[in-house]
This record gives C-alpha cells, sequence and structure tokens, in this order.
C-alpha cells in the first residue's frame, strides 16, 4: 500500500493492490468499455469488493484500487452531482435514476417547452470543476426526455464550488436556470384576409396549414373565417371569434405595406396593446403579434411567407405563447441570431439551427 497526497485536495488517496481488495470498498465508479457493445459504469461506487470481482477488474486493467477519505470542505462527485442537479432544475424537471460515473441526467416530467436561462447556465459553468449541457431553449420537449446533463468533474470537489453553484440558481428567484413550461390547449379562431381569397378568385391553402399547427399542440380551431381587405370587417370577424370562446386570434395575409394590405390596423381597432409590428425572422419579418386587454388574448398576424414556407417565425413564436410567455419587440429583436431559414430541399425542423 502506497500513499499519493493530492496537493489540490485536503485527501490522501490510498493505493491497495487488487490481491489485497477483497471487502474493501470502491471509492468511485469504475468504467468498462467493449468496443461497439457497450461503454457505462461496471462497479459503483460502494460497491464491496467480493472474490467473483478480482477477474472482472483485471480483465478492465485494474491491479490496483484506492480508498481516499474525504475532508469536511470537500464533497464526492456524485453527492455533488445531486446538489448542484436540484439547484438548477425549476419547474417541470426530475433527476433521471443516479448518478452514473458523477453524472446525472435531468429529464422533463411532461410535455412542454424547455427554457434556460443562458447567462446564469454560463456563470454556473465558469465556476470550473461543474459543468452542465442542455438542450437549446426554446426546445419543445416530451416527457421523459432528457433536457440536461450536469455533473461535478473531478471525483472530490470543494464545498465552496459547490456552494457558489447552488447560489447562481438561488438568485433567479424561485425560478431554476432550466425549466419545462407546460403548453396549454389553445381554442384559436382565424380570420384569413384577402380580396383574392374571399372573391374566389384563388383557392385558400392557410386555413389546412393553420389547422395543422393548433392540432399538433392538442388545440381547437373554433372557427375560420374569410374576409377582403376592409379592416371593419375583419375587425369584426375577430370580435365574432372572441365571443365564440377564442383565447388565441390568428390572422394571415395582408401584413406587408401595400394599401390594400389593412389586417394590422384592423388588429389595432380591436384594441389591441403592445402591438408589435415586424421580426428579425426570415421568413416572417412581417410578423405581428398583440394582446388584446384587458382579457391579454394574444393575436399573431402572419405574413404571407406562411403559405410558401413550411417552417416561419410562427412555429417559433406559438409555442413560446402557448407557454405563457409575453412576447414583444425584445423577444423578437433576439430571434435575429440563428433567425435565418435556410430553405433546405427537405425540411428538418427542428432538427436545424433556424430560430436557435
Amino acid at each position: 500500500m502506497c500513499e499519493i497526497p493530492n496537493r489540490k485536495f485536503n485527501l490522501t488517496i490510498k493505493t491497495i493492490p487488487l490481491n489485497e481488495a477483497l471487502g474493501t470498498v470502491i471509492a468511485h465508479d469504475i468504467t468498462e468499455i467493449r468496443p461497439s457493445e457497450f461503454k457505462g459504469r461496471a462497479f459503483k461506487r460502494g460497491h464491496i469488493v467480493r472474490k467473483e470481482d478480482i477477474c472482472h477488474l483485471q480483465q478492465l486493467g485494474k491491479e490496483h484500487l484506492f480508498v481516499l477519505t474525504i475532508a469536511d470542505d470537500e464533497m464526492h462527485e456524485d453527492d455533488a452531482a445531486y446538489a448542484i442537479a436540484n439547484a438548477l432544475m425549476g419547474e417541470g424537471l426530475k433527476i433521471e435514476g443516479e448518478p452514473k460515473e458523477g453524472k446525472i441526467n435531468i429529464i422533463a416530467v411532461g410535455d412542454g417547452l424547455l427554457k434556460v436561462n443562458s447567462d446564469a447556465l454560463l456563470r454556473f459553468n465558469m465556476l470550473g470543476d461543474v459543468m452542465c449541457a442542455t438542450l437549446h431553449n426554446n426546445t419543445i420537449v416530451k416527457a421523459g426526455q432528457v433536457v440536461a446533463g450536469t455533473r461535478a468533474i473531478p471525483l472530490v470537489v470543494k464545498r465552496k464550488t459547490i456552494d457558489e453553484a447552488v447560489a447562481i440558481a438561488a438568485q433567479l428567484q424561485n425560478k431554476g436556470v432550466i425549466d419545462v413550461k407546460e403548453l396549454r390547449r389553445p381554442k384559436a379562431g382565424v380570420v384569413i384576409t384577402g380580396n383574392e381569397v374571399y372573391y374566389g378568385r384563388i383557392k385558400d391553402t392557410f386555413a389546412p396549414i393553420i389547422t395543422k399547427k393548433i392540432e399538433a399542440f392538442n388545440g381547437e380551431i373554433l372557427g375560420i373565417y374569410y374576409a377582403p381587405d376592409d379592416e371593419r370587417f375583419i375587425e369584426q370577424r375577430l370580435r365574432e371569434l372572441i365571443d365564440a370562446g377564442a383565447d388565441l386570434l390568428i390572422s394571415t395575409g395582408g401584413m406587408s405595406v401595400d394599401p390594400d394590405d389593412v389586417t394590422r390596423f384592423a388588429i389595432r381597432n380591436l384594441g389591441a396593446t403592445y402591438i408589435t409590428y415586424g421580426s428579425a425572422v426570415l421568413p416572417g419579418a412581417m410578423f405581428l403579434i398583440a394582446y388584446l386587454q384587458p382579457s391579454s388574448i394574444p393575436i399573431l398576424g402572419i405574413p404571407a411567407c406562411g403559405i410558401y414556407h413550411k417552417t416561419t417565425i410562427f412555429d417559433l413564436i406559438l409555442p413560446r405563447v402557448l407557454a405563457g410567455e409575453k412576447i414583444e419587440r425584445r423577444e423578437l429583436a433576439e430571434l435575429g441570431h440563428g433567425g435565418l431559414c435556410l430553405n433546405c430541399e427537405e425540411c428538418r425542423y427542428p432538427v436545424c439551427q433556424f430560430g436557435k
């Protein structure tokens, strides 16, 4: 047996020959790798070495095991992982199982929208000796899906570091660095505008597109109206949908700067506030979002690009609205970074860079 001091931590590592290890407690997870077959934990921290384990450990290249003593101001990687995972998690999340090799997976409890506080996550990862990797902010996730993984990087980490990591999450006022927001099921009312559609000059293609996107969130279409380029007519149809119980209004077309494009004026006449017209996304630069007061019913104005492109700003904003997020100028401006669709021949959204 030999003792090796570790200068970074106040601990001593005692190296034990494998043939003397019977009955000792393994101090850390031992990984096994079988190429093209398996990579994972062969022996768990805390396992008591038995006679039948010796051959297996030798096959893993182990001739010695080590035992360590952890000082009062230190934590083992598993204990640290539990502490930081619980600090990182907000609503809609839970830990998957137990730590494996010091790493904990964080999974969604139910379907929803993943929200990541990227500033807090950066501060967390800047600490060193701890890390957390997540999916992109605003990713739609399913129940049981892994959304983040976190761990303490060394086998033993200073308690001070863990305390600092936990404090970063505590500063978010009862919110986690990571959350999954439940999405409400919308009752949508739709007004499709344009003289060419209203008078039957061309066939409408907007209705099936909007219906499919709303039903993807288990929503319901309460009604679809067609309107000419007349702001009073459009306004009246929107009011009728509100009276029918719509909690989400969608208006398509009539969003450009042409004289006949009056949809946004009808929305203003409706009594909407917090009207934001224009976004930093292509396709979708002429998108509009507003909120009707005092009910706070969101109104989404989709420009004509919604017909020609499978994925637009509507797909980026709709789940955030259903998660209860208030979308205004800043939120639309922030989408500029990653807001350029590549118009791939085969759309792979959301498995692409658009909106991220």
